[in-house]
């Protein structure tokens, strides 16, 4: 896979670049590393390209880790704990499943980094909200977001969000002062 395009949001190019930059090279070696070819192999039942085989998000996301996890970046689970403070009308859960936790794919050295090729709301909730949760819980303090760019989410699902989209979207949602600073890039 390739670098298509960066976007830095809240300065996150400029802080990744001066304070991460071995870092960085080491997530450019891991774009490179993945082969997304070995990853097309989701026969599409969707209506409006049946039966082309398209790259599965499970897989590319599987490369993602290996490549991570071989050089030392690991993923950091944060648990939940849930207040039962804002429940009104006498109202009490019976019960919450499991042990809930946020999760960021990978850390190393306070830089977090995301890989999604899943629905737009992920990817902003990933930038807007979870980059910005572990940043405040000391774990990172700048980010890396990974994303397909249009011509890669043609070949996936429909709904796959894309750089491109993303971009917009950021740049028309603003900055405020809670934000993370994180570079986007896009993949093809």
């Amino acid at each position: 896979m390739e670098i298509a395009g960066i976007y830095s949001f809240y300065h996150g190019e400029e802080i990744v670049r001066e304070k991460y930059g071995k870092l960085l090279k080491e997530v450019e070696t891991i774009i490179h590393r993945v082969d997304a070819e070995k990853c097309k192999t989701k026969e599409s039942e969707e209506k409006t390209m049946p039966g082309r085989l398209l790259y599965a998000p499970r897989l590319l996301n599987s490369e993602f880790k290996k490549e991570f996890e071989c050089i030392g970046w690991n993923s950091v689970q944060v648990p939940c704990e849930y207040s039962a403070d804002y429940y009104v009308n006498g109202y009490t859960p019976k019960s919450l499943s499991g042990k809930p936790y946020r999760e960021m794919d990978f850390v190393k050295d306070s830089l977090g980094v995301e890989v999604q090729f899943g629905k737009y709301a992920f990817m902003v909730y990933n930038v807007a909200a979870k980059m910005t949760i572990f940043r405040k819980l000391g774990y990172i303090q700048a980010g890396i977001e990974i994303v397909p760019v249009k011509e890669l989410a043609r070949d996936m699902s429909s709904g796959v969000s894309f750089f491109e989209q993303f971009v917009w979207d950021l740049e028309h949602r603003g900055i405020s002062d809670i934000d993370t600073p994180v570079m986007i890039l896009g993949i093809k």
